[in-house]
């Protein structure tokens, strides 16, 4: 099933910063949703293009290559009109009414699927990567800053897997790592969701999810801020995120480094 995109003047989310109750009740049934018209198209052209001077000057010494996608992490504590979009309070209002509990950044990140990459991006939970304990659902939401259709690399979901957990880390690159840890996933019919420039999907982080191929002349270029319960804690583990702050298992992941700043 594929989710048809609409005109791009169209917005779901209202003066306050609020989406419809229905938008509510479909991201808390599905594991997630996606939101028209979060940004305007003026806000649009002026992160697209932050976005795509900082790829340009960050690409040779700090861009980590997955193989299947250009990844730049915590881009808010390095470019100011960056750090705009990772802290947008229209962004942060909105994770929290869908996730229902106060929330702090965990981490943002720059997506860039480069032109004719034919990798897709397989299917993975987000969660079991991360180095968190005592925490509810936490959630990304994934701003489009160019057109994003099917072709472009847009996202597929497993609608009602965000109560799967407990799960490994999988491969990105291994079409059959999810399922292979939990085979019952393999039969839930997948959603695609191409989304408009200033569109934004918001998903949990455990919700199975996958982003398709780049075959088109233009780079797919995506911001996420990644969201998770202000009462969450460090579990130890580690991640690069956490790893150059001097944390012990069981501080709690806030301050400066984790802010909450929309409300």
């Amino acid at each position: 099933m594929t989710i048809t995109p609409t005109d791009r003047r169209e917005s779901d989310v209202d003066a306050d910063g609020r989406v419809p109750g229905a938008l509510v009740e479909d991201y808390r049934q599905n594991g997630f949703v996606r939101v028209r018209g979060m940004l305007g198209p003026d806000e649009v052209a002026r992160f697209r293009s932050a976005a795509e001077s900082f790829l340009e000057a960050h690409r040779a010494e700090s861009l980590e290559k997955q193989g299947v996608f250009s990844q730049l992490v915590n881009v808010w504590q390095q470019d100011t009109t960056l750090r705009e979009l990772t802290l947008h309070p229209r962004l942060g209002r909105v994770a929290e009414q869908l996730a229902g509990f106060p929330l702090r950044l965990w981490h943002d990140q720059l997506l860039v699927k480069e032109p004719h990459n034919n990798a897709a991006t397989e299917f993975h939970q987000d969660r079991p990567y991360w180095p968190h304990a005592n925490d509810r659902l936490s959630l990304s939401a994934w701003v489009a800053l160019v057109d994003v259709p099917p072709e472009r690399g847009c996202m597929t979901f497993l609608p009602g897997t965000q109560g799967v957990s407990g799960l490994r880390p999988q491969d990105l690159h291994d079409e059959e790592d999810l399922f292979e840890a939990e085979p019952s996933l393999r039969w839930i019919p997948r959603v695609t969701v191409p989304l408009r420039a200033g569109d934004c999907t918001f998903h949990s982080s455990y919700t199975g999810h996958m982003a398709l191929p780049n075959r088109t002349d233009l780079a797919r270029l995506a911001h996420v801020t990644i969201y998770m319960d202000e009462a969450t804690t460090y579990s130890g583990t580690p991640h690069p995120v956490t790893d150059p702050l001097g944390l012990a298992a069981g501080d709690r992941l806030d301050g400066d480094s984790f802010p909450r700043r929309w409300s």
